[in-house]
């Protein structure tokens, strides 16, 4: 197979011609006639909006020709293998427990489910479709239901969010990854987008899918069931205690993974009784930041802002303040929505989500600002207090009914109380309250998020309008822990308990998550 890379097409053609145009620049790069060319498929496609009078889409393509040796010479084109990903069956006999149906969960049932281990999954929340109405619930009405929401429940965190794929690994096993949530139901172009995401109304049934997929191979999914206890004996797992409905049951294993997400405050607790080596991790909070997704494109694409070829724009931004933190932009949602994500009674937690359309009228993000343990007492587990704090501040100030604090950019940076609402409509639900978020945020994540504020406005010219509104508060971006785990075998100092995925600190996002569930799994396998 040979690799085509740095194919570009300006990107205002009609899009029902990409097949035809590329095969045109295919037949000219390796000079042949199209008989020649037995298949081609793109292998990624990117935005190149640099120069915002002449934005371009840039692919590499893979093509099938016979006698591919005799173009190895030629610029831009070079010989590529698809990747395998064997599966052996395993010789264990015990059946392991996996702690938590986010990605990383998912992804390590999956595969110790196609070694023939039936795992058994362990999830407190509910099944992504009793979820789905358990969330919308909350939204609508303020109802909270502390087991089943935005953190907990079947496909994790990352169920109601972006759906984003990008990550900053690079790791054999994402075409794995890849290949299985497409075989799922999410779109084939993530396999080849430089940007993927799916959008949380597909990622429910992608999520569904994966699910019976562990169920054909031999697994079981016990929802609405927490861990109450790890059974450890002579520094090793024995077994676990589960409670349903408030019948408990104990099962008896050696192998347990704790894919637990960034938000199972409890279990951090009963791991740091039970001795579970864990250090503080450097974490950050802020708020959400909306704009009209039109004055984002507008910025980034100029003139082609309206192309159907690009899509709503996204931006990532970063600062390095005076003050010696770090100021950036996280989970940015392109036609998205800010969502109340809180999993605790009395909080007010946010966080971005968009559809897979991505046609909101607003574009959110996360805008954040690094915390370090002196910013708390310092305790392994103070960073979790020091969360709480913000989220049962930013609960007050909202007016105690789950409404969340929000205030414009310009009385922000003013130090001004927001009385009234811009452009930009809030789409916070089940309701915003304009306020000072001064109220609810300590005084060096204010002054950091100003600096921040104007930083970034340098380098994404408009990011500081007036009229953005600032949604409070935004705690949940990553883990505030670290499990610490032999880098050799997975376990953590308890033989047989591998510490997996974002919630344990290994991971941040859809993808890294999703390879860590593997990685660990093939450590649990000694693969």
């Amino acid at each position: 197979m040979l690799r085509i890379s740095n194919i570009k097409l300006r990107a205002d053609f009609d899009p029902s011609k990409e097949q035809e145009l590329l095969i045109q620049k295919i037949k000219k790069v390796l000079r042949v006639k199209q008989d020649k060319i037995l298949s081609f498929t793109i292998s990624k496609k990117s935005i190149d909006a640099r120069e915002k009078n002449n934005v371009q889409l840039v692919y590499s393509v893979d093509v099938e020709i016979e006698n591919e040796k005799s173009y190895l010479g030629i610029k831009n084109v070079s010989s590529f293998e698809p990747f395998q990903y064997v599966i052996k069956k395993s010789k264990k006999t015990t059946r392991p427990v996996v702690v938590g149906s986010g990605p990383a969960g998912l992804f390590c049932a999956l595969l110790l489910a196609e070694h023939g281990l039936n795992p058994i999954v362990v999830e407190q929340g509910m099944d992504v479709d009793r979820r789905k109405i358990a969330v919308e619930k909350f939204w609508k009405d303020g109802v909270l239901d502390t087991n089943c929401n935005v953190q907990f429940g079947e496909g994790g965190a990352g169920t109601f969010s972006d759906g984003k794929l990008t990550t900053g690994i690079k790791n054999t096993r994402i075409p794995k990854v890849f290949n299985e949530l497409v075989e799922a139901g999410a779109p084939k172009e993530i396999s080849y987008l430089a940007k993927p995401h799916i959008g949380t109304d597909i990622l429910i049934t992608v999520v569904r899918n994966i699910r019976k997929k562990i169920e054909r191979l031999g697994g079981e999914v016990r929802f609405e069931t927490k861990m109450k206890e790890l059974v450890i004996e002579s520094g090793g797992v024995r077994g676990v205690i589960l409670e349903q409905q408030g019948k408990t049951e104990s099962i008896e294993t050696d192998s347990v993974v704790l894919a637990i997400g960034h938000s199972a405050r409890d279990t951090f607790f009963m791991l740091k009784d039970l001795g579970v080596e864990m250090v503080p991790k450097p974490f950050a909070v802020g708020v959400r930041i909306e704009h009209l997704q039109k004055d984002i494109d507008e910025q980034q694409f100029g003139c082609f802002a309206s192309s159907p070829l690009l899509g709503a724009s996204e931006y990532k931004l970063n600062a390095h303040l005076a003050n010696g933190r770090g100021a950036y932009t996280f989970c940015m949602c392109p036609g998205g929505h800010v969502v109340a994500a809180a999993s605790e009674k009395n909080t007010v937690v946010t966080n971005g989500m968009s559809y897979s359309a991505r046609s909101g009228e607003n574009a959110n993000s996360a805008l954040l600002v690094s915390v370090s343990p002196n910013d708390y007492n310092g305790d392994v587990l103070g960073s979790i207090e020091f969360q709480r704090k913000l989220e049962r501040k930013a609960f007050e100030v909202g007016g105690s009914n789950y409404f969340a604090p929000v205030q414009l950019v310009g009385d922000f940076l003013a130090d001004k109380p927001s009385k009234q609402l811009g452009r930009v409509t809030p789409t916070y639900t089940p309701g915003v309250t304009p306020t000072d978020l001064r109220e609810c945020l300590d005084e060096f994540i204010v002054e950091s998020l100003k600096d921040g504020l104007r930083a970034m406005d340098k380098k994404l010219a408009g990011f500081v309008k007036h009229d953005a509104v600032l949604s409070a508060v935004e705690s949940r971006s990553s883990s505030p822990v670290t499990i610490r785990r032999n880098p050799l075998t997975f376990e953590s100092n308890i033989k047989g308990l591998y510490p997996c995925g974002e919630g344990a600190g290994y991971a941040g996002g859809i993808t890294s998550s999703s390879v860590d569930g593997i990685k660990c799994a093939e450590a649990l396998l000694e693969i």
